[in-house]
Formats: structure tokens, sequence, C-alpha cells
């Protein structure tokens, strides 16, 4: 496996949900990572951390750059709760639970990794559907975390290494029925 192609993958496809998305500083961007399915594998049976580190590299400084927060979905034996920033955690007032992500027990690799880079990690149960966009790499189910009107984004990558991708935003709901008139800039 080329992780310097699953980095170069992951930052290209962060770029483009951005672009879409028109993320504003504060942000919130969801991820949802199989290392398994990265490199091929049913999710859940080939944990990798060369390959989350691979997706880190390619995502994270992409999204602190724009100023954008990164909640990392753990799998399911931590029912999916996710790794933020204490500073989102605060600023969306957010409950911290406790659990450490484990590459191989329960959290899965990308959340591990996650945990151990951030500058100040902590877990959160849930984000209370408050992520503007994401990215689901591998089938890992990332829609509970989004806000209640999801528009799917087709950008140009259809995968990051074996790994199939959903990309995904957030938009306003439509109010008013027919005789409404809609702001294009928000749909």
């Amino acid at each position: 496996m080329d992780f310097a192609e699953i980095t170069s993958q992951s930052k290209q496809a962060v770029k483009e949900i951005l672009q879409a998305a028109g993320l504003k500083k504060g942000a919130i961007f969801v991820v949802g990572c199989s290392s398994s399915e990265i490199l091929g594998d049913q999710i859940g049976t080939a944990t990798n951390l060369d390959s989350a580190n691979a997706v880190y590299d390619g995502i994270i400084p992409t999204l602190k750059e724009k100023g954008i927060f990164v909640a990392a979905q753990c799998c399911e034996h931590l029912n999916r709760a996710l790794v933020v920033e204490r500073e989102a955690m605060e600023k969306y007032g957010f409950e911290q639970v406790n659990a450490i992500p484990q590459p191989n027990h329960a959290g899965g690799a990308f959340a591990t990794v996650c945990y151990q880079r951030f500058d100040d990690p902590v877990l959160v149960e849930d984000i209370q559907q408050k992520a503007d966009a994401g990215i689901d790499i591998g089938g890992t189910m990332i829609g509970m975390h989004m806000h209640g009107v999801v528009v799917p984004l087709r950008i140009s990558l259809r995968k990051i290494g074996e790994a199939p991708i959903i990309c995904a935003r957030h938009r306003p709901k439509y109010v008013g029925g027919q005789r409404a008139i809609y702001d294009e800039k928000l749909m």
C-alpha cells in the first residue's frame, strides 16, 4: 500500500469537500474511517495505524489551517463516540465521556491516531448532529452526526486506497413551499 498516495487522496478529497461546502471557521467536519477498508479488507478486520496516520496527514492539517474542528468517529465498540479537541467540546457544549480509543479493541485506528495527535483530545458521546460536512471512508456510517438536512457531494475521487468514500455537507431546510424563493448560495 502506498501511504503517500493515501495522504494525497485524503487531502484532495477534503479540499474538494471544503470548496463545495463553503464551511466557515469553527464549523465541525466529521470523519469516519475504516483503516481496514483502505487496505481492501472488510471493515474491522485488519486495523492499520499506518493507513490511519496517512489519512490524518491528509485531512487534519488542511482542516486546522481553515479553523475547522474535526470530529473523528470511533467504531461501534465505543458506540460511535467522537474524538474532538477540547476547544470544540467547550464551544459547542458537548459532554465528555471516559474512554481512550484503541486500534484493536475499541475505537479504531483513525480515532486512536486522532486521540494521540490532537492538541487536547477528549472523547464525547455525540456531537448533537452539529457536523456541517464530513467524509465516510469505508462505510462507517457518519450520518448520525450531521445536521438534519444532508446533501451528498460528488467529488472527483470515489475511493481512498481501496475504501469507497461518501462525502456530504449540510444545507439549510427549504421552507415555504412552491411560492418561496430560495437563496442560491445556500443550496
